[in-house]
């Protein structure tokens, strides 16, 4: 898109979707002076509170379906995270050479900060916080400020005529963003690939396409963060097109970047070798966790973000919402909300962090993914697991395919969360640990993993 900043003066923008990046980029673009048509398949009664948010605003609105005729005299088809592209309308648009991109793409055209950009299947939110954090506590100063959005809620689009030179955005990034996009920010770190959205993606080789996306675009300035722990990311070394970086439990002969040695989280950089803290100072629980860390301090330290900065917030960040977070201790049981866990091998994740008699909550919908190593852990480590939701048979089948003779593992079914939860606080014992780490989406109960976890919190503190 070779136009100026302020260009936008009769041209005209469509943009699908009104959730919270549909609406922070028609806000951009209508300050910018373009005619913005924003289209939702919801109709008009089940979006009052984003129109009341819009009224300000000069803005066409088509609602209940995405017409055709929208795209008369269209410049720029721009969509939401939540939408398909592979709609019949974004086809159209590729047919008629209508330009299709979204708000993130138009952000890192536009922004005159640098940006770090984080994806993975898992982990990629802890990652970005702890980035964030670390470059508030470290980096931030009169005139220089650290942003933090993308795919983790505030989309920094809303934020881009604020930025100066010299900021800093953390920038979490999803495989449906990435899809469309032909930019790449200029640190960018991908965590982990493991199989996830294949309901959207319809294959593993797509979705991986997709988060690859993110080192496609990138300059020989630029700097590239991989696992080197985890063989289907650091496969995509081969795309990194200016300095590769490495964070595993080891790193590969004649590369640098971060690894956990005797015990330690460390940085080995430029020929020297620095520790950033011991494994058991890390607040957060899991070996998965640590590697988060592990990743946000490379990346905080290419930034510029000083060592104390980065050991502070290493030992102190308790972790974000809804990621293996205590809810309270009922008779002598933890209760946990992992909400965030929407594939089984986030649940599988959250299972290893705990040495304890689990109780596991499971089920909500499956993604048409593969539950086989998860049934292998759960019927391993788990003593009582709860299924809910629409996947609780599929998830039954295969615990039961994958049953071993010696395997104690109790099996029940139950409609909902709430049932779940009941069922959960009259068997749980002294010294178990309650764990909803679903493994599927929420979308058959609530309207995302969020408000499933503020349900179970609110219902937890019921018991």
């Amino acid at each position: 898109m070779a136009h100026g900043v302020d260009d936008w003066r009769g041209r005209k923008a469509v943009i699908l979707g009104l959730a919270r990046q549909g609406k922070a980029l028609a806000r951009y673009l209508a300050g910018k002076g373009a005619e913005v048509v924003l289209s939702d398949i919801k109709p008009a009664e089940a979006l009052r509170s984003e129109l009341e948010e819009l009224a300000d605003l000069q803005l066409t609105y088509a609602l209940g379906g995405h017409p055709a005729e929208m795209l008369e005299g269209t410049d720029m088809l721009f969509l939401s995270g939540g939408v398909p592209a592979d709609l019949p309308l974004v086809n159209q648009a590729h047919a008629a050479g209508i330009p299709v991109a979204n708000d993130a793409q138009l952000f890192l055209e536009r922004t005159q900060a640098t940006v770090i950009g984080i994806t993975g299947s898992a982990g990629k939110t802890t990652t970005t916080s702890l980035v964030a954090e670390m470059g508030r506590i470290g980096f931030e100063e009169p005139g220089r400020r650290v942003w933090l959005g993308g795919n983790i809620g505030y989309p920094l689009i809303a934020a881009l005529d604020d930025m100066q030179r010299g900021d800093l955005a953390v920038m979490e990034l999803s495989s449906f963003q990435l899809e469309l996009m032909t930019r790449s920010p200029q640190i960018a770190a991908v965590l982990n690939l493991r199989p996830d959205h294949l309901d959207r993606h319809g294959e593993m080789a797509s979705y991986r396409r997709a988060k690859a996306r993110i080192l496609r675009f990138q300059k020989k300035d630029h700097t590239a963060l991989l696992s080197c722990s985890d063989p289907s990311t650091w496969e995509l070394r081969s795309l990194v097109r200016g300095r590769l970086l490495a964070f595993g439990r080891d790193l590969p002969e004649g590369h640098e970047g971060g690894l956990i040695e005797d015990g330690e989280l460390r940085l080995r950089i430029a020929d020297e070798e620095k520790v950033i803290c011991a494994s058991e100072q890390v607040s957060m629980r899991g070996p998965h966790n640590r590697l988060n860390v592990l990743a946000a301090s490379v990346l905080a330290f290419t930034a510029g973000v000083p060592l104390d900065a980065i050991r502070h917030v290493a030992c102190t960040f308790k972790g974000v919402p809804h990621r293996l977070e205590l809810v309270r201790r009922v008779r002598g049981a933890d209760w946990y909300n992992d909400s965030i866990a929407t594939t089984p091998d986030r649940s599988i994740a959250a299972i290893e962090s705990f040495e304890q008699p689990l109780v596991l909550l499971a089920g909500g919908r499956d993604k048409n993914l593969d539950w086989s190593d998860f049934a292998e852990i759960v019927q391993k480590r788990v003593k009582l697991v709860v299924l809910f939701g629409e996947a609780a048979g599929k998830i039954e089948q295969s615990i039961d395919d994958a049953r071993a003779p010696e395997s104690r593992t109790a099996i029940r079914r139950v409609p909902d969360l709430q049932s779940a939860v009941d069922l959960a606080a009259e068997l749980a014992r002294e010294g178990d640990v309650v764990l909803l780490s679903p493994g599927g989406t929420s979308f058959d109960e609530f309207k995302n993993y969020e408000a499933r976890g503020e349900q179970f919190r609110r219902m937890v503190k019921a018991i």
